[in-house]
């Protein structure tokens, strides 16, 4: 079990931490945090024309929430509102046994989590963080 959640490709994104950092000025932000494992981010946009230009997280988590979170830093930019809340209930229907949300290979990583419920949240909080902070820039 441990193998298949904490895959090399998974240590590989979270070691990468693409995004990660704070943004001088951003333009919506957003705090998740999950009081069952404690996993918390902070996502950090800036949005002009309707669209994300830059963004930037912070997380202190696990392995699955920091890998998601740096997933989020690889293609987020681009993305609106709609898309990015579109992305959020793509990834939890994913974890429910649903199909990848189309332009998101990375997120294959996350299938194996499908079998184990209570690390869902692991994974959503950072989609959760950007759907929000999105909404709020």
């Amino acid at each position: 079990m441990i193998e298949a959640l904490y895959n090399q490709r998974i240590k590989e994104l979270a070691a990468a931490a693409c995004g990660a950092g704070r943004l001088d000025a951003p333009s919506g932000s957003a705090m998740r945090d999950s009081p069952v494992c404690g996993d918390r981010v902070r996502m950090e946009v800036s949005v002009a024309d309707g669209r994300i230009v830059a963004l930037a997280h912070e997380v202190k988590g696990c392995l699955l929430c920091r890998a998601a979170a740096s997933v989020i830093g690889l293609h987020g930019v681009g993305l609106s509102a709609a898309d990015s809340e579109a992305l959020r209930a793509g990834v939890a229907a994913m974890l429910a046994g649903g199909e990848r949300p189309d332009g998101w290979a990375e997120l294959a990583v996350f299938e194996p989590v499908r079998q184990h419920r209570s690390r869902h949240g692991c994974v959503l909080i950072p989609f959760e963080a950007l759907a929000k902070a999105v909404a709020a820039g």
